[in-house]
């Protein structure tokens, strides 16, 4: 991978999500891969680097998680509260991309330290921008701690 190359990570277990947040992203001016994982229990082991994802080359620590909150095997919650409750990756941002707007799971992700709480649009147009400037920010603009995951200079 190359070094000015950021990881981000999608915590997706819908297909089709899925492909069209995939489909979205391509599009992103930044350089990026996507690491697409269908359920909480394979996003937590590529976090803390368990089987199959041991060797941090092969599974280097993202810049930015887009965590969905219904996931088989653990649920979206627990993965957020794993992530915020570890010292060594607290600092990553975790944006919650989600289709449910009930207040109290929003209430409950910002209780649980989630850095942004996103409703998935309907229409893929809306999609598609939500997402352009939710690549801009996460993985352009904004600034990561030395050492969390890698800063970048801002997009042009």
């Amino acid at each position: 991978m190359d070094v000015s190359e950021s990881v981000l990570l999608l915590a997706e277990d819908n297909a089709d999500h899925a492909e069209l947040v995939l489909r979205c992203l391509e599009a992103q001016p930044i350089r990026h891969r996507v690491v697409h994982l269908s359920d909480g229990e394979a996003a937590l082991a590529y976090l803390t680097r368990r089987p199959p994802f041991a060797d941090p080359a092969a599974a280097p620590t993202p810049r930015l998680v887009l965590l969905d909150l219904r996931l088989p095997k653990v649920d979206g919650l627990d993965v957020l509260r794993a992530i915020k409750a570890s010292p060594d990756l607290r600092a990553i941002p975790v944006v919650i991309l989600t289709t449910s707007a009930a207040d109290r799971d929003v209430v409950g992700a910002y209780a649980a330290h989630a850095n942004s709480y996103l409703v998935k649009p309907l229409d893929a147009d809306r999609l598609g921008r939500m997402l352009r400037d939710v690549g801009r920010y996460w993985l352009g603009w904004n600034r990561l701690p030395e050492g969390a995951s890698g800063g970048r200079e801002p997009p042009e």
